[in-house]
């Protein structure tokens, strides 16, 4: 061992390693001049800290102008409507972009798809199919003159159960055909990006993965049963096909797996497709994209955490949201799921996702609002398992009869139909029921779809925000005083003014509360003692 260690700091002496740094011996009593290298290293220190003070001061500066743009810019977005509507007259284009994305513009594209389509095509999330129906929508349609065909068709079929999704097949058919469906967002991404990587080889476990993981299954029998569609018209017209539903259902994955192409944009927030668009798959047909369906305010708790915007519109916080849909799962599954251990509220669920998932702010303290988010995205997104169960209570829609029934099945072939699905499903890979969480579904959602339903919404509960209409800039033109529109009142009969209630708000300037500036006043000086 002795042997051993000697070896060792003899190889660490050649190397240079383990030596002891030198100590500053400092400055000899002998040396001449000794006060004033003294009093030069005690001017080079006073020096080094006044630059780092100044350093510090001037990123504080900076912190502060960046904190005034942003509060400039808060102020700018709550401009009065008066002002507001003087900047719409001078810049259009921005009131264009502000009325797409209102609610009223929304409502006005949904309608004008319905009517511009032979074949409405809606997407329901094979999850909670119940929950994705409309029937406004539906009803309206079956009013629309022009005989026009409504189809089902059941994506994210790879997210549920196999017994799970026949089941639902077989309920959705005794009303309008239903066509299985699974789409691939992978396989667009590279199609995308394919002119870029045309040289690379491809490794094996990719060209597995998208053998059944990424692959897509059921466009083959939709784009049949459309082309059939088309032929049975009359005329040389291409068929228009109108692709609706709720957010998040999958509208605009459908129609880019048809086309094979990324023509539509597709993500996991809510409310990207703000308006119509058409997009040609083939010579006889082509699709057209529309909004998601608004949810009325009515509806059950959980079915607004799914289907509306609340939470991009902030009438919601995330928070609230994953608090709602905890209560109709089973705790037991969700712990299995996340793999996290036992929890007594959502609080402290999101704190135990938060610490799993590493969603950690400054000094440590989970990040709830980011695990709140990550959670809602798995449920509007195509990553959670979780299966509703059709139920015998529902039974069928006033307005669908048996006339329509056999309307809508007169130019199918119902064998066809049921061939085709059942090679989708054998060829899909599903979950089992123990990965996956059990949902009780609140039914089917109600939906607004004219503009008068939102300007009852708006006067009665006040659920809905205000949106830029047109009428609001016609109103504000026939006043001589715009800016005092909020404040002004009427006077009464008895011809005296009334009392003006004032609001008087105080503008909040930042202070900034420095940290004292290095003073050279206490410090250590050698003139006065050693001279």
């Amino acid at each position: 061992v002795r042997e051993h260690n000697r070896k060792l700091k003899k190889e660490a002496k050649k190397k240079g390693v383990g030596k002891r740094p030198k100590k500053d011996p400092g400055v000899p009593s002998s040396a001449p001049f000794k006060e004033e290298v003294l009093r030069e290293a005690e001017q080079r220190r006073l020096q080094i800290e006044e630059e780092k003070e100044r350093q510090k001061q001037a990123a504080k500066a900076e912190r502060t102008k960046k904190r005034k743009k942003e509060k400039e810019s808060e102020s700018k977005e709550k401009e009065p409507k008066a002002k507001k509507a003087r900047q719409d007259k001078k810049y259009p284009e921005r009131k264009n972009a502000e009325l797409r994305k209102s609610k009223k513009f929304q409502c006005a594209e949904l309608n004008k798809v319905i009517d511009a389509s032979d074949v409405i095509i809606e997407v329901l999330d094979a999850r909670d199919p119940l929950g994705c129906r409309c029937p406004q929508l539906e009803e309206l349609v079956l009013q629309k003159e022009g005989n026009k065909k409504l189809l089902f068709v059941l994506n994210k079929i790879d997210l549920v159960p196999r017994a799970n999704v026949e089941e639902w097949i077989q309920r959705l058919e005794q009303e309008f055909p239903v066509v299985a469906f699974k789409a691939s967002t992978q396989v667009q991404r590279e199609k995308a990006q394919g002119k870029k990587r045309k040289g690379r080889i491809k490794a094996s476990n990719q060209v597995f993965g998208k053998s059944k993981g990424a692959a897509c299954f059921g466009s083959t029998l939709l784009t049949e049963l459309l082309t059939h569609y088309a032929a049975d018209r009359d005329g040389h017209t291409r068929l228009r096909v109108g692709v609706v539903g709720f957010p998040n259902v999958g509208k605009s994955s459908l129609i880019n797996n048809l086309k094979g192409s990324p023509a539509c944009i597709v993500g996991t927030k809510r409310g990207i497709t703000k308006s119509m668009q058409e997009v040609q798959i083939s010579q006889y047909v082509n699709l057209v994209d529309s909004p998601g369906i608004l949810a009325c305010p009515s509806n059950p708790a959980a079915t607004m955490a799914l289907r509306s915007l609340q939470v991009e519109d902030g009438q919601e916080s995330v928070q609230e949201a994953v608090s709602t849909l905890l209560k109709q799962c089973n705790k037991t599954q969700i712990i299995l799921q996340y793999n996290i251990a036992n929890y007594r509220n959502a609080a402290e669920f999101l704190n135990l996702l938060a610490k799993k998932r590493s969603f950690l702010q400054k000094g440590g303290t989970p990040n709830t609002a980011q695990a709140a988010s990550v959670f809602l995205d798995d449920w509007t997104g195509a990553k959670l398992s979780y299966y509703c169960k059709p139920t015998d209570k529902h039974g069928l829609p006033a307005y669908v009869t048996d006339s329509v029934i056999a309307e809508m099945w007169s130019t199918l072939d119902y064998k066809q139909l049921q061939i085709g699905n059942e090679s989708t499903l054998s060829s899909v890979k599903f979950p089992t029921p123990a990965s996956s969480i059990n949902f009780t579904s609140s039914g089917p959602t109600k939906g607004q779809l004219v503009v008068s339903d939102l300007a009852e919404e708006r006067n009665g509960g006040g659920s809905v925000k205000d949106e830029v209409v047109v009428e609001e800039e016609a109103e504000e033109e026939n006043k001589e005083e715009p800016e005092q529109t909020a404040t002004n009142a009427e006077e009464p009969e008895n011809g005296l003014p009334e009392e003006k209630t004032t609001h008087i708000q105080f503008k909040s300037v930042p202070i900034e509360i420095g940290s004292s500036t290095v003073e050279t006043d206490d410090a250590y000086d050698f003139n006065t003692y050693f001279i």
